[in-house]
């Protein structure tokens, strides 16, 4: 825990699930701020980076804002407004659902398929780089520990 405590510049003992806690808090802070310096050049947050992940993975087929919004990492995010600057920016369309005029659909556009393309290996590297420290054993039990935890 010393090394957590010099990181936050603590001098008292904090219990361990505190620590553990903070310590994942901290780390997530630190990978986003990766993130954020990766994405910047391309004018894109985190969570608009990952509606577009989510709308590539549907293979051309669209798919509804509450089907993103429950597919989103950060579940605070407003993803109608997260669409709305992706469609101005042209990586992604809004459509009516021919069979449900109420519905709105959303699909990715060729533009949007391109930039993630430009991105990924930037992205990959970024988060090789992120986890470069551990081995793939080390990786795998991370992963792991943190299914484990979020199974309440």
């Amino acid at each position: 825990m010393k090394e957590l405590n010099d990181i936050l510049k603590n001098k008292a003992d904090m219990p361990l699930s505190r620590a553990t806690a903070v310590n994942i808090y901290y780390t997530a802070s630190w990978m986003k701020e990766d993130f954020l310096a990766a994405l910047k050049p391309y004018d894109l947050s985190v969570e608009q980076f990952n509606v577009l992940r989510i709308l590539r993975g549907q293979n051309g087929n669209p798919i509804n804002l509450q089907d993103i919004q429950e597919r989103m990492i950060s579940k605070m995010s407003n993803t109608t407004r997260l669409v709305d600057k992706l469609i101005k920016k042209q990586f992604v369309k809004r459509t009516i659902c021919k069979s449900n005029r109420r519905k709105v659909e959303i699909l990715i556009t060729d533009q949007g398929l391109q930039i993630l393309k430009t991105m990924d290996p930037i992205i990959d590297a970024t988060e090789e780089n992120m986890t470069k420290n551990l081995t793939q054993e080390e990786l795998i039990q991370l992963n792991t520990l943190l299914i484990k935890l979020k199974n309440k």
